[in-house]
């Protein structure tokens, strides 16, 4: 991966010291026995999927969670030795890589245990694989009947090992626990079937970020912390407090600063006409980089510790702000898109809400052509 380019006007910066106090708030939530698969699909959601996850690691996490092979490749080059799940779809061709690179499938599909197991050298030690049960989420997964079938075929094969059985919760961050409990319940009837058949399963877990944080009985052997290592979370309840940092900031400058007539109007669309004779700062940033059209007209940003409203149509590459009440605002100004300036802060939550959204989606748009800046882990020198 080239070096970030630190002239650029637009750079995310990531305060992997913020990192390690969230994933201490995961550990201080779970039993202590409790393993964390670290969620860090998705370029760790915006993040910087190698940076983060060698600061995990020296953390000593239990192992990591992505989405594709390609990610998991990623890391393995990357020198990550640790466990890595890869929990979406999986296609036949990519299982040789799968095999190559030391990954444990989450298993969704009947046909794909006989797939698997063609894969496995003959003089290997059964390869572990983890069993995705559907308890209600509706997308990828086994019924109970299919997981139990998938279950006798991987004991009588012999070149595989059930290793972990995983469902993935719904509606884990409503106000309102009875779904989750419901899926909850389905998991410990399939538990309970496996255990009276004398079968052993090292790991059962259920928990992503909404379990760890409202469902204490969700925790079981493992969880999967994704949005709450960044800092976030969308819980409508918490069943004990949590002190998560935000771990990235955006910041651009302003590149022009020009003035708009009354009855003039910004960028495509004429949806900003000023009303007075305005100021207008011109910011080199836009849905290119990761920054939403659905924020035209309604988000806000931070220039010399005052908020700014976002007017007119966000273009690919180009914002424009009203700074007429910004004293002194002027080219080469810097401009928090999220992040803190002086005592006002700006955050993903912010920009969801504007764009009618959730962090998720605001922190993994987050472009390539952003520039990602790493604090040091201070933590690590302590």
């Amino acid at each position: 991966m080239p070096a970030p380019d630190r002239r650029s006007a637009t750079v995310a910066t990531i305060d992997l010291t913020a990192l390690a106090h969230n994933l201490s708030e995961v550990r201080r939530l779970i039993p202590s026995a409790c393993r964390i698969f670290a969620v860090v699909k998705a370029d760790a959601y915006g993040h910087g999927l190698i940076e983060v996850s060698r600061v995990l690691a020296r953390h000593n996490v239990g192992g990591f969670a992505v989405a594709t092979v390609q990610e998991a490749v990623l890391l393995r080059n990357a020198g990550i030795r640790e466990p890595v799940l890869v929990m979406a779809g999986l296609l036949p061709e990519e299982l040789p890589d799968l095999v190559r690179y030391g990954l444990t499938p989450v298993v969704y599909d009947l046909a794909f245990v006989q797939r698997l197991a063609e894969q496995i050298p003959v003089d290997a030690a059964p390869w572990p694989v983890h069993l995705k049960l559907d308890t209600g989420m509706g997308r990828l997964g086994l019924t109970p009947a299919e997981a139990w079938e998938a279950l006798q075929r991987i004991r009588a094969g012999g070149h595989l090992r059930v290793e972990g059985l995983m469902t993935h919760l719904a509606d884990a961050d409503s106000a309102d626990p009875a779904y989750t409990n419901s899926q909850l319940a389905r998991l410990d009837t399939m538990v309970a079937r496996i255990r009276e058949a004398d079968i052993s399963i090292p790991l059962i877990h259920a928990a992503g970020t909404a379990g760890i944080l409202s469902h204490p009985a969700s925790h079981r052997d493992a969880v999967r912390p994704g949005i709450m290592l960044y800092g976030y979370h969308t819980c409508a309840r918490l069943t004990t407090p949590v002190f998560l940092k935000p771990v990235l900031c955006v910041t651009t400058k302003v590149v022009q600063v020009r003035t708009v007539a009354q009855g003039e109007s910004v960028s495509y669309n004429r949806t900003f006409i000023a009303t007075r004779p305005s100021r207008i700062a011109v910011l080199p940033v836009g849905y290119a980089d990761g920054y939403s059209r659905t924020l035209s007209d309604r988000a806000a940003v931070l220039v010399r510790d005052r908020r700014a409203p976002v007017v007119g149509r966000v273009c690919m590459d180009l914002t424009m702000i009203d700074v007429s009440d910004v004293p002194g605002a002027a080219a080469g100004d810097e401009v928090v898109l999220i992040g803190r300036q002086g005592s006002e802060s700006i955050t993903a939550d912010d920009l969801a809400t504007w764009q009618d959204s959730i962090p998720y989606d605001v922190l993994c748009a987050i472009g390539p052509r952003v520039p990602r800046i790493f604090r040091p882990d201070e933590t690590a020198r302590n």
